[in-house]
């Protein structure tokens, strides 16, 4: 199948997953009404994380703006999603030379993966960049700083939470194998 066909079923797929199931979903880690905050997992930033090694840093953030902006309309918060897209996308291209032992043009036709780069680097990997994403959106999203603690409570419950339907994600739609770069 065609890289560009495959990249563009898997933006369906992990907008579809993020409008239609996830952004229905409002989480609470406990049963107290009020306190801690309610959140929604995000997953679509996963679809930046995922393009091929040699994606250009221009077209990431032509990438990064489309997903962003695709959410920001369903769910109406005004481009917050797509600047903290188009920040994970323009930080990518530094964060895998920083994970990886070689450079990412050595790596042709290859996409960052769980089966390509191991569970641990990918995790650090996607893990950094997913905290990153939270962080700007929800410091966006609150526009204050008075009230540190209850910020920081959501990022890094929602960064975990996204986490645990990223796993679950590549678990269910990626195969696995133990080869790796």
């Amino acid at each position: 199948m065609n890289i560009y066909v495959k990249n563009f079923l898997k933006f369906c797929i992990i907008i579809l997953l993020q409008v239609l199931i996830l952004n229905k979903i409002t989480l609470r880690w406990w049963a107290q009404p009020n306190g801690f905050p309610v959140f929604i997992p995000f997953v679509y930033p996963l679809f930046i994380l995922l393009l091929p090694f040699e994606t250009t840093v221009p077209v990431l953030l032509i990438a990064g703006f489309i997903t962003g902006i695709t959410v920001d309309t369903f769910m109406n918060t005004a481009g917050m999603h797509a600047f903290a897209t188009i920040l994970i996308a323009y930080l990518r291209t530094n964060v895998l030379n920083a994970l990886l032992p070689k450079n990412l043009s050595e790596y042709p036709n290859q996409s960052p993966s769980v089966k390509n780069m191991g569970w641990m680097p990918f995790m650090v990997y996607t893990g950094f960049l997913i905290l990153l994403h939270h962080a700007t959106y929800f410091t966006l999203e609150l526009w204050s700083l008075n009230n540190i603690g209850y910020l920081l409570l959501k990022i890094i419950a929602s960064a975990v939470t996204s986490m645990l339907f990223i796993v679950t994600y590549l678990l269910l739609f990626t195969r696995q194998s133990s080869t790796r770069i």
